[in-house]
């Protein structure tokens, strides 16, 4: 299904993660995707990108910031014509959620994962 959307000039799941990984928390030192963050990514035939994600708390200030961000993100894939990103509360993020990259980072920076 990637092959067809590359085809189309569409980006793929995996090229719109790895976009995102320029998108941080502006409190934490890890990108979203690496932060476990980013639940999923839908790339549609009209060049719509749907993002859904959490944040590491409800009412998280940063929520806007992090969302103009991610949009901007996508934005500059080819072929992207619009980006949805849409937050949601369920699962709760935990740090079980973070890659392994996102743990060697923090603790990186100190902090216990």
């Amino acid at each position: 299904m990637d092959e067809v959307r590359q085809e189309a000039g569409l980006p793929t799941k995996e090229q719109v993660l790895e976009a995102l990984k320029v998108v941080y928390d502006p409190e934490i030192p890890v990108n979203i995707v690496d932060l476990g963050l980013v639940y999923d990514v839908e790339v549609h035939e009209n060049g719509v990108v749907d993002v859904t994600m959490t944040l590491t708390a409800i009412g998280c200030p940063a929520q806007d910031v992090v969302k103009a961000d991610a949009e901007m993100a996508v934005m500059r894939l080819p072929g992207v014509q619009g980006v949805n990103v849409e937050f949601v509360w369920t699962p709760p993020w935990t740090p079980a959620r973070m890659t392994e990259e996102g743990k060697r980072m923090m603790r990186m920076f100190g902090f216990n994962v």
